[in-house]
């Protein structure tokens, strides 16, 4: 099997039309079909069921739709990888890059490197810290951002500074005495929205306050929590940064007073594997950022 017909099985999977599939590639509909019915003889399984409407994925489909999907995305890093050796002058920077990181990336330390690189791109992947280190691990991305806690393994990292959590509030579970803290006795009880990798954390220190953590939604992704606690199912616990990067109409930001409740971003690489010029570059930008 080729990339080409890698590319046109994966259009039909996501569309879940031939017709919609060949508008997406620009191709008309019968060689596409045919293209189909020729991948599922070589391959010797039927790959999708057809229908009046649109097509399903058999679970042989579903299988192949995972695999096509991971070879060109590693193709796409090849092809990018290869580009970006060189000078570092131009090239791709491949960054993934979580919810959370809007407050940094991109920032002002960028600057210089845009200024002195104009001819270098960057290719972003968007995913939860899980997410972002898979594809490390993959060779989809050569540098990510995450964010504390993760399991640090055989990753090299830079560290930003420490940011306090803050309780995003709707009206109607708005809590605290003063106007811009609040701590973990007065949010003791109120239905709360996080993030599932603070859950242990979180529960440890209402514990270690005498307070009662009572979870409304546990979610994957910062911008999830801000979302449900702005349609009043809870207080939302978030990085303060996030704040600075999602919509807060109808929220009320308060630091969440507690030492503990402290989480950084962290600019990760895999330990060991050399980075692209351009990558190498991009990564000095960071130099003031700590490494422990």
């Amino acid at each position: 099997m080729n990339t080409r017909q890698m590319e046109y099985f994966v259009a039909i999977a996501e569309e879940r039309q031939i017709t919609a599939a060949a508008a997406r590639l620009h191709i008309s509909q019968p060689p596409l079909s045919r293209e189909l019915a020729r991948m599922e003889r070589e391959l010797g399984v039927r790959l999708m069921v057809r229908g009046p409407r649109s097509v399903e994925l058999t679970e042989a489909g579903k299988l192949l739709y995972r695999r096509c999907r991971e070879v060109l995305e590693l193709t796409g890093a090849m092809e990018r990888e290869v580009e970006s050796f060189g000078s570092g002058g131009s090239g791709v920077v491949s960054l993934g890059l979580v919810s959370s990181s809007g407050a940094s990336v991109p920032s002002d330390a960028m600057a210089p490197f845009v200024d002195d690189y104009p001819n270098v791109r960057f290719d972003v992947h968007e995913g939860n810290t899980f997410e972002v280190i898979d594809m490390l691990n993959r060779g989809i991305v050569e540098l990510g951002f995450v964010r504390t806690p993760f399991e640090r393994g055989q990753l090299s990292c830079r560290y930003g500074a420490p940011v306090p959590m803050a309780a995003v509030m709707p009206a109607r579970f708005a809590v605290g005495e003063r106007p811009d803290v609040v701590t973990l006795a007065e949010l003791s009880g109120v239905p709360l929205v996080i993030y599932r990798r603070y859950q242990a954390l979180l529960s440890e220190r209402f514990r270690q306050a005498g307070a009662s953590l009572v979870v409304a939604c546990l979610n994957d992704d910062s911008r999830t929590t801000c979302n449900w606690a702005r349609r009043g199912f809870g207080v939302g616990l978030v990085p303060l940064q996030m704040c600075e990067t999602v919509n807060m109409e109808g929220l009320l930001a308060k630091r969440v007073a507690d030492e503990a409740l402290v989480t950084r971003l962290a600019l990760v690489r895999e330990r060991g594997r050399r980075l692209s010029p351009a990558g190498e570059r991009f990564l000095a930008c960071f130099s003031s950022w700590s490494e422990e």
